[in-house]
């Protein structure tokens, strides 16, 4: 803070000299500009006060009024020619002096002149103009501005700068090193915090006082602690899940393939059973692959789709899983930006469940409608529906409700339908009861149809 504190005081002195130097140089010219006018003004409209009559073409006349006139301010001087020679100045000066030495070269000017020179006394800035008379002779008038004091004042406007630009400093670097230790000792705490956790124990917390930045900060890391221990505790519960998920048909696998006869009748049982364990096997990697990638930006194509039409190839690649009457219910009129397949997988999923708690003259639904500006997707049946105290669980992995007679499945159906609806930024809303069938809605939102 003290190293960037006195860089900007640096950079801020500099930059003022620079600033001022450029406005005295502005300054300077319009001096400049503003004799000469008044010299003009005075040649062309006064009168000369020995006759009272306009000066005509007596250039001698005009300048003698003018220099009588005009007092010079500091560091500025006038001088005439008359017909290249020198006239008179606003000065005594010796005729061996730098300055008149370098002028004289301006006695002979055609058109106006403005520049800069170098003299022993410093930089002398100047403007000649050439003064054409009606008469025999031609004269210059000419007005130099030493820089050097101007330069002064401005030299001395950055000493008084620069020394403010120090006290405050030096009034900084006592607050900055008096206030460091109080803002560093909850840093410190916050870093003797962070060392302390573990894999294995994320349950420290850094005590929170105030609401300043530093407050926010620790506040924002315990919310970041809460989140790595839920995620490790996800990460714990999902191994032991998948270890015991998949123990079983492992299990199953060895036990038959150990006792394998040599019986053809035998082993073409024992190899379609094996068969079977290891596509359930497989199917269960597959959906868990499809839950971690449910977590990445790239999860989905998104497009508009037309809920009619959703629905409508969602039934008819339903009515292929199982013989029940497949019926297409609700408005469908809108449209829905999403990923198609990811739906569709979504609702097949739901098909899928639906068909194995139901019969074949059951009545299994698929529909859709906008609500409230939201697109609800649904699959319902008649079967023999959730007890609400499980219905909270289904979503979960390896989780399965009890509907009925057992059913073979990886436990993760449902949970790839909520990761496929949160993805899309929405949810999945369950409505069930015992004996009154279930309905699950996929809540996305939703436009109507030629909406914008």
């Amino acid at each position: 803070m003290l190293v960037l504190l006195a860089a900007s005081s640096l950079v801020s002195v500099l930059a003022l000299r620079q600033i001022l130097i450029s406005r005295t140089g502005e300054r300077v010219d319009r001096a400049l500009d503003q004799e000469v006018q008044e010299f003009r003004r005075l040649s062309e409209l006064g009168r000369d006060p020995r006759t009272g009559r306009p000066f005509g073409d007596d250039l001698r006349a005009v300048f003698e009024v003018f220099l009588s006139r005009n007092i010079p301010a500091v560091g500025e001087e006038f001088f005439t020619f008359v017909d290249g020679q020198p006239f008179r100045s606003s000065s005594d000066r010796p005729a061996d002096d730098d300055l008149v030495q370098q002028v004289l070269a301006l006695a002979g000017v055609t058109t106006a002149t403005r520049g800069d020179f170098e003299t022993d006394r410093g930089e002398i800035r100047y403007l000649a103009v050439p003064i054409r008379a009606a008469g025999p002779s031609d004269g210059t008038f000419a007005v130099a501005v030493s820089l050097g004091e101007e330069r002064r004042e401005v030299n001395e406007a950055v000493r008084i700068a620069a020394g403010v630009s120090i006290v405050v400093f030096l009034i900084a670097a006592i607050i900055v090193f008096a206030a460091v230790g109080r803002v560093l000792a909850p840093v410190r705490g916050l870093t003797d915090t962070a060392r302390s956790i573990t894999e294995s124990d994320l349950t420290r917390r850094i005590e929170v006082e105030g609401d300043d930045e530093l407050a926010r900060l620790a506040r924002t890391f315990n919310d970041m602690l809460d989140r790595l221990e839920a995620a490790f505790a996800s990460q714990r519960r999902f191994l032991g899940d998948a270890g015991h998920e998949l123990r079983t048909p492992i299990t199953i696998v060895r036990g038959h393939l150990e006792v394998m006869g040599d019986d053809p009748d035998e082993r073409r049982e024992t190899i379609a059973l094996v068969t079977d364990e290891l596509d359930r096997m497989g199917r269960m990697v597959d959906d868990l692959l499809l839950l971690e990638r449910a977590q990445r930006p790239d999860f989905l194509r998104i497009e508009p789709i037309d809920l009619e039409d959703l629905a409508s190839e969602t039934l008819a690649k339903a009515s292929a899983i199982a013989d029940r009457r497949w019926r297409l219910r609700g408005e469908r009129e809108g449209m829905v930006h999403g990923d198609r397949q990811r739906l569709q997988q979504a609702l097949l999923n739901l098909a899928e469940n639906a068909a194995k708690y139901t019969k074949e003259s059951d009545e299994i639904q698929v529909g859709a409608e906008i609500r409230d500006g939201q697109a609800r997707i649904w699959v319902s049946d008649n079967g023999p529906g959730i007890d609400p105290g499980e219905q909270a669980l289904v979503f979960e992995r390896f989780q399965r409700a009890e509907r009925g007679s057992h059913q073979e499945g990886t436990g993760l159906g449902l949970a790839l339908v909520k990761a496929i609806a949160e993805a899309h930024g929405g949810r999945v809303e369950l409505v069930s009861s015992l004996g009154a069938g279930a309905t699950f809605t996929l809540i996305l939102p939703a436009t109507r149809r030629g909406s914008r």
